[in-house]
């Protein structure tokens, strides 16, 4: 398309300008209204991946109604020291007070109906219970449902047992303290802080009250109308709810960096940029799996939605400040001063972050990391003190077909290394129509490497023919395996298989995806631009994307946190955002726009996510920081990287000092 189209439609909009801005009215508050109910569309599990773990938690959820993917409640008791706790009056009434409080529909497993001495401490005193309450579904309602069992469940346990210490923890209760506990004064000061200094970014560089709303505006017109789309699109496909954390600041960059621009070549780089950024999306939205599929949806949405806006909806907002006398950005004329020496250390900086993500670990951020204080770490510390691992807190379930011993499944996982316990319940809660559970206890995490080595080897000690002489594959998960039979496979689900089926399902695809998304990317912006500009542009986006994936594997996990890992699906939204925005810069300065407007919009994307996402949450925080570190380092590989336009250009007097 043309300079002279692009032209051809920004005046189009100007002579309908009450029509578009009656559009985009429409698109804000109706179509809000209608985001906001339809978020109930989108898959709310953050656990899709469509691998074997996957396919035997959904297996496991459809006939017992609980577990699988949901991580346990982990009730601890320790008794006095002249207590025996293997004596069926105190175990016993432990484990009778467990299930009699859990509630209808939940399933326990402790010391007493098991005989396992893996659920006792190792001091002789304490013992401990998995607790699947009857509620517990992967998505956010059922999580929800879980953590605020906990509550119950402790108030209960420890009414019935006063001689007892009681707690309670688990994955779920330590994430809601940290939630519960909320930001401390610093963290609301340091939000404070940071949405204060958005506003003042935005009207320093615009000059204006008013013409910093614009941008502001802008994205929120993006945002709505791309989640209309892509909920739209939910009820054909899967897509996750990880998209609703991608739209908005990649919609706000996008709106700030295009607002920034002059009106000549603003229409131009915002196609060629939105174009590109869309073909790749839609590129990684082609492979099979739900979080590429949705964060390719997502991105392909915001660029569409984004770029309709700023050809219709942006001139009309101009045409109007300019009526209303507001301040345009005063510029000066300044030439090009490259620096070796900085740009060699930026360069250096980002090679180095980009190695750094070769090293990243998915998965959920160890126990420890999750909150420091309240009655689910209470627990933690009650249960590690006693010598019980960590691993307890993420046990897997083996769902066992009709005709195969469960209790021989059970010997055999019991025999793999790093396995506490294996055990066969004989409950009612613990066999259905035919089939049975068995319960494994890790000694280390999943997200850990020992955890994740645990996971394999019982995977493949599962995958052959086990002592009843039946065959137990778990990798096949075929269309009967909901049906009794011995010729069902040994399915190995439970919320410590997640994290290795993302690994395996998602990032497995990454090589594949991220060519796949360059070539894309680099084909659209060839059409608008020189070969060597595209693949400069592409380039860069993709060290932007792997080098933010990299300051996350510094900061978090080998940082003062000590996550062990980085939330599987943050690495893949932050990419994403990165690739975007970076392809965006990147040709919005190869058409001569102002090099300031690449920091401004990196400064008000990050200043923008940390006023939300400061505060005591681990797994909020993982997103917000990268979002936050990838605008940053976009930033810097724009002033490092990008090509010098070929004669002086206009820039605003005092941007070069804002960020």
């Amino acid at each position: 398309m043309s300079t002279e189209r692009f032209r051809a439609v920004e005046e189009f909009a100007l002579r309908h300008r009450v029509a578009m801005v009656v559009v985009w009215s429409l698109v804000l508050l109706l179509g809000g209204a209608a985001a906001v109910a339809g978020l109930g569309r989108l898959d709310q599990s953050f656990t899709a991946s469509g691998g074997p773990g996957h396919r035997a938690n959904q297996a496991v959820q459809e006939r017992y109604g609980n577990g699988a993917a949901v991580a346990p409640l982990v009730a601890v008791a320790t008794w006095p020291t002249a207590a025996d706790v293997r004596a069926p009056g105190t175990a016993g009434r432990f484990a009778s007070a467990v299930g009699r409080v859990a509630g209808p529909g939940a399933r326990t497993v402790s010391y007493a109906g098991t005989g396992d001495e893996g659920f006792l401490g190792a001091d002789g005193r304490t013992v401990y219970a998995l607790v699947y309450p009857g509620a517990g579904k992967p998505d956010l309602a059922g999580l929800t449902a879980v953590e605020e069992a906990a509550g119950t469940l402790r108030a209960g346990l420890r009414s019935a047992l006063p001689e007892a210490r009681v707690d309670v923890t688990g994955v779920l209760p330590l994430t809601h303290d940290s939630a519960v506990a909320g930001p401390g004064s610093l963290a609301l000061a340091a939000k404070a802080a940071c949405a204060l200094g958005l506003l003042v970014l935005l009207v320093l560089a615009f000059r204006s009250p008013v013409g910093a709303l614009a941008p502001l505006l802008l994205a929120g017109v993006t945002s709505v109308g791309a989640l209309v789309l892509v909920e739209a699109v939910a009820g054909f496909t899967e897509i996750s709810f990880i998209v609703v954390y991608l739209v908005p600041v990649t919609a706000l960059v996008l709106a700030v960096h295009r607002w920034a621009q002059p009106p000549g070549p603003a229409a131009r780089s915002g196609v060629a940029g939105g174009a590109a950024g869309a073909a790749a999306c839609a590129a990684l939205a082609l492979f099979p799996a739900a979080f590429l599929r949705s964060v390719g949806i997502a991105g392909l949405a915001v660029c569409a939605v984004g770029t309709a806006a700023s050809l219709t909806l942006t001139p009309v907002l101009r045409s109007a400040l300019r009526r209303g006398g507001a301040a345009r950005p005063a510029a000066v004329r300044v030439g090009w001063r490259p620096s070796a020496v900085p740009a060699a250390l930026g360069l250096a900086l980002l090679v180095v972050l980009a190695g750094a993500a070769t090293q990243l670990r998915v998965g959920n951020p160890e126990a420890r990391a999750l909150v420091a204080s309240g009655p689910a770490w209470d627990g933690l510390d009650r249960l590690t003190a006693a010598g019980v691992p960590t691993g307890a807190l993420n046990p897997l379930e083996i769902l066992v077909p009709g005709g195969v011993d469960a209790r021989a499944v059970a010997a055999r996982a019991a025999r793999v290394p790093g396995v506490l316990l294996a055990a066969a319940p004989t409950a009612p809660d613990w066999r259905r129509a035919g089939s049975a559970l068995v319960v494994v206890v890790p000694e280390e995490e999943p997200m850990t490497a020992a955890g994740a080595a645990t996971v394999t080897a019982l995977r493949s000690a599962l995958a052959g023919p086990d002592d009843t002489g039946s065959d137990a594959g778990h990798d096949g998960a075929r269309a009967d395996a909901g049906h009794d039979g011995t010729d069902a496979p040994v399915l190995v689900g439970g919320s410590g298989v997640v994290d290795r089926d993302l690994v395996d399902g998602v990032y497995g695809l990454l090589p594949y995806a991220v060519p796949a998304a360059a070539l894309a990317a680099f084909g659209v912006l060839a059409a608008f631009t020189a070969a060597g500009a595209a693949a400069r542009a592409v380039a860069g986006g993709l060290l932007a994307a792997a080098a933010s994936a990299g300051a996350l594997t510094v900061l978090w996990q080998w940082g003062p946190a000590g996550t062990g890992a980085v939330t599987g699906w943050v690495p893949l939204v932050v990419g994403v955002f990165a690739f975007c925005v970076s392809l965006e810069r990147a040709v919005a300065s190869a058409s001569g726009g102002p090099p300031w407007a690449g920091p401004v919009a990196a400064g008000a994307g990050a200043l923008a996510v940390l006023a939300v996402g400061i505060g005591p949450q681990v797994e909020l925080a993982l997103l917000v920081s990268g979002f936050a570190m990838a605008a940053t380092l976009d930033a810097l590989a724009g002033r490092r990287l990008a090509v010098p336009p070929s004669g002086p250009v206009a820039v605003l007097r005092s941007s070069p000092r804002l960020v």
